[in-house]
């Protein structure tokens, strides 16, 4: 499940911002990133099965690795864990509505305290 419209296609920031915004919000980079990408995810355990919400973005100017980057966000992601194939996103998921609406309200939250550092 895409979450368009919500503002973070193409904002940009400083990685070490980011990271501690995203974790505010229960959003971890952990290993998930390579020298040009990073990836934040937030788990979400329900009795329907496994969900993470993912934000996505890459390096328009400097190095992942060396924790100074201008990252550029990319459309939030909604998806679910099929073990042991992974996430997926595809058009025909199912997602609680109780968990779209909470991922949704996260969103806005976090969009809006980003736009105080966005670049």
């Amino acid at each position: 499940m895409k979450f368009e419209n919500k503002g973070f296609t193409g904002l940009k920031a400083e990685l070490s911002r980011l990271d501690d915004c995203m974790l505010e919000y229960g959003l971890v980079r952990e290993g998930q990133w390579d020298y040009e990408r990073v990836t934040y995810d937030r788990k979400f355990e329900l009795k329907e099965g496994i969900f993470y919400l993912r934000i996505q973005g890459y390096a328009v100017e400097g190095d992942v690795g060396a924790g100074k980057a201008l990252i550029q966000l990319m459309t939030p992601l909604l998806g679910k864990y099929y073990y042991p194939h992974g996430v997926e996103y595809g058009e025909g998921e199912s997602f609680p509505k109780s968990l779209a609406a909470q991922c949704e309200k996260i969103l806005t939250e976090l969009k809006s305290e980003i736009a105080h550092f966005a670049k």
